[in-house]
């Protein structure tokens, strides 16, 4: 029979009885068609990981976080402090849209593509299952005395983790501080590069630490999200859950025993479970959705001749009043917001140029009329600011063919993640000027292409 409604919220699984000690799990690998479609979607997140720092798009690394530099690139567009506040929309927008997909699909993001999910499932638990044998025999070897095969099999897979943690921190420092400074700290001595070579060692311990003793920790005690689900999750949210209406009562089945239901208390959704959770008792906030339970039980109802799913992808309604998955106003609100953060993120990205010119009149100045009165100029001030990987030569082009450009301060060139202030008075005849204050723009041009185009407003006396 069932456990009392509450009784597993009353301890943690990987805590013993009495609270004083942590259970260790060993988790059955169970590879059902659902595993085998995690391993494709794992393989190839991983294949990325590895492989975005060799990839180059617009001659830069494809992903780029360097807070040191202040210098972030994705997908080739480099983005520098001046772009913070597309840095910000971005984030928003991604929030956003882990609340919509977490509202519709629940934890599924943990237990696809969750890099920690990734790394332990895929690499390092099977690395485990190679070396020591399968849960029982790893049990069986944690359990026993200390003899040279216990001594030799946790040796060997140690230096394997640390090994494959030590490949880890040296791509996740890729992605902070770019490739090729990675590749010096590598090859050239330690001295030349003494804080590179501590983060290198710091990050794979980390990982080692992570990846071989902390585990199932990361996602129950460490990691915010699995919280933030018990508030955005609702009755009509799609999650791994157990069919309490067609398995209940659980109970080894006899033949020709209609009595039970389509549970037999095989406790296989247990040992696959990588938290040690019970799917049976309900939703709880250690389900990572890796959905190695859905592959068990599965295997188990074909066994007995019984429909598959009893463990699936539904919602609560769904098991309880078999209505089908609806939109409910919760998800097109944040589908909304969704579309128009992504619209207005689109807007300014597509316009975003690669030199953001800022242009004001000179401080307390209007404008000064010369030769005789033939010409007015005004005076302007203009901050280039270079957003590309590249220096640039440039020139100033207004978009009046009567007006002309004559500078005070003049600069032609811009280095890279750097800018220029520029003075000059802008020229025109008095006798093509129609009104007090009119609109002059002024083309930006680099390699012969308009990078940038600004306007500012002139001022002059109107001609008699």
């Amino acid at each position: 029979m069932s456990q009392t409604p509450l009784h597993f919220r009353d301890q943690i699984s990987t805590v013993t009885d009495d609270g004083k000690k942590r259970k260790w799990l060993y988790p059955k690998i169970v590879k059902g068609k659902l595993y085998q479609y995690r391993s494709v979607v794992s393989y190839f997140f991983l294949s990325l990981l590895f492989a975005a720092p060799f990839i180059k798009l617009n001659g830069e690394q494809l992903v780029l976080l360097n807070v040191l530099e202040r210098k972030f690139v994705l997908f080739g567009i480099v983005f520098w402090p001046q772009d913070f506040y597309l840095f910000v929309l971005a984030l928003l927008t991604f929030i956003v849209f882990i609340v919509l997909f977490t509202v519709v699909f629940g934890r599924v993001f943990c237990g696809w593509a969750c890099p920690q999910t990734i790394f332990l499932e895929m690499i390092f638990r099977r690395i485990e299952n190679w070396i020591e044998g399968d849960h029982f025999k790893q049990k069986k070897l944690d359990d026993g005395p200390l003899t040279f095969e216990k001594a030799w099999k946790k040796t060997l897979k140690h230096a394997v983790f640390f090994a494959i943690s030590f490949l880890i921190a040296n791509t996740f420092l890729s992605y902070l501080i770019g490739r090729e400074p990675l590749w010096k700290i590598i090859t050239e001595p330690v001295s030349l590069h003494v804080s590179g070579f501590i983060s290198i060692c710091v990050f794979t311990f980390v990982f080692y630490l992570v990846f071989s003793r902390m585990r199932e920790l990361v996602c129950t005690v460490a990691c915010p999200y699995g919280r933030l689900q018990g508030v955005l999750l609702d009755n009509q949210s799609i999650i791994v859950a157990y069919d309490y209406q067609r398995g209940e009562p659980r109970g080894k089945r006899k033949k020709e025993e209609n009595v039970l239901g389509d549970c037999i208390d095989c406790k296989l959704c247990v040992q696959v479970c990588p938290t040690g959770i019970d799917i049976r008792n309900g939703t709880q906030m250690e389900c990572v959705n890796c959905t190695a339970c859905i592959d068990a039980c599965d295997m188990v109802m074909e066994k007995i001749d019984r429909p598959l799913r009893l463990i699936g992808f539904k919602s609560e309604d769904e098991i309880a009043t078999k209505q089908p998955f609806k939109l409910n106003k919760r998800i097109y609100g944040y589908s909304a917001v969704l579309c128009l953060l992504m619209g207005t993120l689109s807007y300014l990205l597509i316009t975003r140029t690669d030199v953001q010119t800022t242009i004001l009149r000179a401080g307390g100045t209007l404008y000064q009329l010369r030769d005789k009165e033939k010409e007015v100029s005004n005076l302007y001030t203009t901050e280039l600011v270079n957003k590309t990987s590249h220096p640039l030569k440039f020139t100033i082009v207004p978009d009046d063919k009567n007006a002309r450009i004559q500078y005070i301060q003049k600069e032609d060139s811009l280095k890279v993640n750097s800018s220029v202030k520029i003075t000059f008075f802008v020229i025109m005849p008095q006798q093509v000027i129609q009104q007090y204050k009119s609109k002059i723009g002024f083309r930006l041009i680099s390699g012969g292409k308009e990078v940038d185009h600004f306007e500012t407003t002139f001022i002059a006396p109107l001609n008699d």
